[in-house]
């Protein structure tokens, strides 16, 4: 077994992260520049290190798990979203159930709750968030966030929904209190059922075709009947068919009813 197999075996272990389901070269650079920016030469030394020092544990995670976010990010998908998406499920349903999957520091599922309060009182708005950082969900759940991630932001929702706090903007508890943030390990855990809504994005391109494979299976059982899937920009479904799929628009998914 080569180091950086043996390496992968044990971060398993260590963490419940499967490094085998990540595309291997773009991973073991990613490691290999954290080893070499925290001055270590070998993988066994690393691992050594992420065992005993708790900083440079969450620093691993924090940064396996890439987390760049801001709130209305590709704001032409979110046009899509508020003038297509939930028109269209609403007609369906009076309440929808949304699934922000890999949700990093809670830019995503916050702006979804700010577009949601167009179609909804406030009080019918329900998110389940999900993502493997805890240090990421923890800074979600706190709701502090720069202005330069609020760039995309309607105006009006920054008015609303924020309240400045020195250089830094604060998401109101209104909001806060309509996502459920929890951990989650999309490679391992159960997903949600019966979803009106997934969104996904901006993770599907670090994993290998097999891995991806198995993950768009989950989302179409997790999805209800004409329950919608939304991917990153870089992330369209080859032969979306094979998963029971049906594109509706360029990033977003349909399920297929039996």
């Amino acid at each position: 077994m080569s180091t950086y197999e043996s390496f992968k075996s044990k971060i398993y272990q260590l963490t419940g992260i499967n490094l085998s389901s990540y595309k291997e070269r773009q991973m073991k650079r990613r490691i290999e520049s954290l080893m070499k920016r925290n001055d270590f030469n070998s993988f066994d030394e690393y691992y050594r290190s992420l065992e005993k020092n708790k900083e440079r544990y969450e620093e691993f995670i924090n940064y396996l798990t890439i987390n760049v976010s801001e709130f209305y990010r590709n704001p032409a998908q979110w046009d899509v979203l508020e003038k297509e998406v939930f028109p269209s499920l609403l007609q369906k349903n009076k309440t929808l159930k949304v699934w922000s999957a890999a949700c990093s520091t809670g830019e995503e599922p916050y702006s979804l709750v700010m577009l949601m309060s167009k179609f909804l009182p406030l009080n019918q708005v329900n998110i389940v968030a999900t993502d493997i950082d805890k240090m990421a969900i923890e800074r979600a759940k706190t709701g502090l966030y720069t202005k330069k991630s609020l760039n995309n932001l309607p105006q009006k929702f920054v008015q609303d929904f924020f309240k400045a706090q020195g250089s830094n903007y604060q998401i109101l508890e209104s909001i806060k209190s309509r996502v459920t943030f929890k951990p989650m390990n999309l490679l391992e855990d159960a997903y949600p059922s019966s979803c009106d809504l997934i969104i996904c994005r901006n993770v599907m391109i670090y994993f290998t075709e097999e891995t991806k494979s198995e993950m768009y299976h989950k989302f179409h059982d997790a999805l209800k009947p004409h329950g919608i899937l939304f991917v990153g920009g870089t992330e369209q479904i080859i032969l979306p068919n094979r998963y029971k799929l049906t594109p509706v628009k360029t990033f977003f998914y349909k399920k297929l009813a039996i």
